[in-house]
């Protein structure tokens, strides 16, 4: 049984090389998967476990602490995975979780980009600068690397400012905007991952053709855009069961009327195989909620021990 700490996870993986498993995995029968959730937003335990029959069984342990963010150096989701042999049951390794959160999460949303955002954006708008923005854009960038002008916004402007900085040093042009509203309608791509419990990006200030990328929200209670981006976008999720077991960005603006549950027209797995269009027409208002799972905790430790040549061909 192997033990890959996160720096063995870094040294293996590239987003061309993840976004392009995640791509070929969806392609595969759907993985099974279930969750079990204990404690309260403050203080929550996840367990995620996933089956994809006769390969891998995976299960990533997860501990959610919020206040960490603003306590020190700690971040506020931490995780570790663990792999089996489907055949046969084998341990096979324990992987960092957190660090297979950051990959996997930004890898997710950059495949759903890859099939909804427009062909050539030039401007991209991060909204929250916690510690998977950064993963956010270098994944964005990987499959549009259009992408050349990035803004930040955060409701505390120093944290976009230091994020910017740390950016600017990868070579990327990125200014931290103290207006959301005003980004909103100058980004061709927008990417969110918060835990507000209020709508922070407007339907009416999106430009037509944008991607809209929700990642943050994972809660009924949490919510990143309101019920006219919904009204307003085709929309589409990464995974059907995921997206409506408690995720507010898909749940509320159909309680509310807004939208109806036959409104979201597909997920990564329609998407990858080509049984659903996405992206239509240049005008096209694109929604995409990446509500995670645990499907995408295995393919991506699978893609690592693919990358160590340990895994599957």
């Amino acid at each position: 049984m192997q033990f890959i700490d996160a720096a063995g996870v870094r040294r293996v993986l590239t987003f061309p090389v993840l976004i392009a498993a995640l791509e070929a995995a969806h392609r595969r029968p759907k993985i099974e998967i279930q969750d079990a959730h204990l404690g309260s937003e403050n203080a929550r335990y996840f367990v995620r476990h996933a089956v994809d029959p006769g390969r891998y069984m995976a299960s990533k342990l997860i501990t959610s602490f919020p206040a960490n963010l603003g306590q020190g150096e700690l971040p506020a989701v931490q995780a570790v995975c663990v792999l089996f042999d489907g055949a046969d049951g084998r341990p096979l390794a324990v992987i960092d979780g957190t660090e297979i959160t950051y990959w996997r999460t930004a890898a997710g949303s950059a495949l759903g980009a890859k099939f909804l955002a427009p062909p050539n954006p030039g401007t991209l708008l991060v909204v929250g600068a916690g510690g998977l923005a950064p993963w956010l854009v270098r994944a964005h960038r990987t499959v549009r690397p259009s992408l050349s002008r990035v803004l930040i916004w955060n409701r505390t402007l120093a944290r976009a400012k230091d994020l910017a900085r740390q950016l600017r040093q990868e070579g990327i042009d990125a200014l931290a905007t103290p207006g959301l509203d005003a980004a909103t309608g100058e980004a061709d791509v927008i990417t969110a991952c918060t835990r507000s419990h209020k709508p922070l990006i407007k339907g009416a200030n999106l430009r037509p053709g944008v991607y809209l990328d929700l990642v943050g929200g994972y809660t009924p209670q949490t919510r990143e855009a309101d019920d006219e981006a919904a009204r307003r976008a085709l929309i589409f999720v990464d995974r059907r069961e995921s997206a409506f077991d408690g995720v507010g960005d898909i749940l509320q603006p159909i309680a509310n009327g807004a939208i109806a549950e036959s409104d979201v027209l597909g997920d990564l797995y329609d998407l990858a195989a080509g049984t659903v269009a996405g992206r239509r027409t240049p005008e096209d208002i694109t929604f995409f909620k990446n509500a995670g799972g645990a499907h995408l905790d295995l393919m991506t430790c699978e893609a690592v021990l693919r990358q160590l040549g340990t895994g599957f061909v």
